[in-house]
């Protein structure tokens, strides 16, 4: 099982339409993309932490993990959303130990 987490700042607005636009689309596109378990999107509450979102997955295995890195809708959300969408971001894969 490997846990794919990114947390990230938006160059929209906290509450803003381009916020809300940014997440439904995200959660729309990589929740149909085979092999994604579990996804999350959270909101950062520290302060202690300028990165205000989290998207969380499960995938099964490295296979299915990078199944989903090469799926064309993954590809094409991060060229067309997330480059241009995202100020910052911090990525993390967590495997149980």
């Amino acid at each position: 099982m490997i846990e794919h987490t990114v947390v990230f700042r938006l160059v929209h607005e906290a509450g803003s339409a381009g916020e809300s636009a940014f997440l439904d689309t995200a959660r729309a596109t990589l929740t149909a993309i085979p092999g994604v378990a579990d996804f999350a999107v959270n909101r950062q509450v520290s302060p202690k932490s300028d990165l205000r979102h989290q998207f969380s997955m499960r995938f099964a295995d490295d296979e299915a993990y990078q199944a989903y890195n090469d799926h064309p809708q993954h590809v094409r959300f991060v060229a067309e959303r997330w480059l241009p969408e995202v100020a910052e971001f911090q990525e993390y894969d967590f495997t149980a130990v």
